[in-house]
């Protein structure tokens, strides 16, 4: 937890606003989520990948008119973006939901509204995880999977690399509320090239109160 200490600290003495995008800390320790998600690969993928795609994208829009932009307003234009300023933005928002949505509470469950929308839509909660892990698992190299709002829908999609629904040119366009990193640094520590089995585990660990709240939130936009 030391990063998480030192990022804390940043921020506190204001320090952060050297940079226009800032890592926000774990709110839970590398370890919290074993045996599903291993210490060891928490700790690279959040101090090493995601620190690195911020890292890189504040460096990507430094000095030009995009670095007052927010990420919701490079990815209204990413198909006109460097490749670098929309793939480490890609990066940086996809991880910060990854995390908010990962939790060692093992009793979170649904909002009424949110299981409502999932039986309306899948048929069953079951459903609905067995066709994003199918998503999942149709995704050809790096990428997600997501579950997000269209409209007053929701529906399920994969990206490639770290594109998401929400920027302006991919085919399956909305608001995410859930998001599982496909990449194999993600898993690939403990689950090696089986990325089946760690779309089992993972299950374990989905915080469906923070999803449930970017539902309700999505709904309102």
């Amino acid at each position: 937890m030391r990063n998480n200490k030192i990022l804390i600290i940043l921020l506190l003495l204001g320090l952060s606003a050297v940079a226009q995008f800032v890592q926000k800390p774990l709110l839970y320790n590398y370890n919290a989520l074993e045996p599903y998600i291993d210490a060891r690969t928490m700790e690279i993928h959040y101090s090493r990948h995601h620190t690195g795609y911020v890292r890189n994208l504040n460096d990507a829009v430094k000095g030009t008119v995009l670095e007052k932009m927010t990420l919701e307003q490079l990815f209204l234009r990413a198909s006109i973006l460097p490749a670098s300023v929309r793939n480490n933005a890609g990066g940086h928002y996809n991880h910060e939901m990854f995390w908010s949505i990962l939790t060692p509470d093992k009793n979170t469950k649904p909002s009424a509204e949110l299981l409502k929308a999932i039986t309306d839509k899948f048929g069953t909660f079951e459903n609905l995880k067995q066709k994003l892990n199918q998503a999942a698992l149709s995704r050809f190299g790096s990428g997600w999977v997501w579950l997000y709002l269209s409209g007053e829908e929701l529906q399920v999609s994969s990206t490639a690399n770290q594109d998401n629904p929400l920027m302006d040119d991919v085919q399956d366009k909305g608001i995410p509320i859930l998001g599982i990193d496909l990449w194999e640094h993600a898993y690939y520590l403990k689950y090696q090239n089986k990325r089946a089995d760690y779309l089992t585990e993972i299950w374990n660990v989905i915080n469906w109160s923070e999803v449930s709240r970017r539902y309700n939130s999505a709904r309102i936009k």
